[in-house]
């Protein structure tokens, strides 16, 4: 990364707040976004010479004008790393939580990814990296459309891939698909099993940018899972009870 430049999405919390840390600590310049600025800007107070903050929601209509702001305010971009993402488990298939899903993992995911990746085709390139899940390997019913959005995203990223290939652009993309992290998005009673810890996380994540992986399952027991996962036909699948039991039944 010959200017050690990031923009980190979905900075205030969880991943992307441990990602940014460790950038900082690796002798980065940062620009951290997310809809809320209060712990962004507990970070800038720590490195403020190396530190810009925005506040983008990726929903909305002025977010890709955000994010160009952001990067000018950095003076550039070498890395884009986005974190930003919501899911419920919904076995009733409740309609706002289908939509709301949809709208942030799909459309916000495709507004704010695609912004990144035309800001690097007309600047010389650069490394897109994006937090997608190891659900997006099959479908879940548990959770269908965080299942759905994240197979979207797998997907995107790998047609840009392609796209960035043909066109001969300096581009290059990692798809970091973690299995369920201690962060608040796993904060909803439920007991999820082999849950990783946000630091080691964050840490195989910037392994994964360095070594420019173009995809990262985490971690080596999820790698075994989603391997086992592929090789299940349709018709045992759709037959599997795959539920996360309450902490209170546990």
């Amino acid at each position: 990364m010959k200017g050690k430049r990031a923009i980190v999405m979905g900075a205030s919390s969880g991943i992307g707040m441990e990602v940014s840390k460790l950038l900082l600590a690796d002798g980065w310049t940062i620009g951290i976004a997310a809809r809320r600025t209060d712990l962004l800007l507990q970070l800038k107070e720590k490195s403020p010479d190396r530190v810009e903050v925005e506040t983008i929601d990726v929903n909305s209509d002025e977010a890709e004008d955000l994010l160009l702001s952001l990067i000018a305010m950095v003076g550039g971009m070498d890395l884009f790393f986005y974190a930003p993402g919501i899911g419920k488990q919904n076995p009733t298939l409740e309609a706002d939580i289908e939509t709301s899903t949809v709208k942030t993992n799909a459309l916000g995911f495709t507004r704010m990814v695609g912004a990144a990746y035309r800001y690097m085709a007309n600047h010389g390139g650069g490394h897109i990296a994006v937090i997608t899940s190891i659900a997006g390997t099959k479908g879940l019913g548990p959770a269908p459309s965080y299942s759905a959005t994240k197979a979207f995203q797998n997907t995107y990223l790998q047609a840009l891939e392609q796209q960035a290939n043909n066109r001969k652009l300096h581009i290059r993309f990692t798809d970091i698909r973690p299995g369920f992290v201690d962060t608040a998005l796993l904060n909803d009673g439920k007991n999820y099993p082999l849950l990783l810890n946000k630091e080691d996380v964050a840490r195989e994540i910037m392994d994964a940018i360095r070594k420019g992986n173009h995809v990262r399952v985490i971690d080596w027991r999820y790698r075994i899972i989603t391997a086992l996962w592929r090789c299940i036909p349709r018709i045992i699948w759709r037959h599997l009870p795959l539920r996360v039991k309450d902490k209170k039944n546990t």
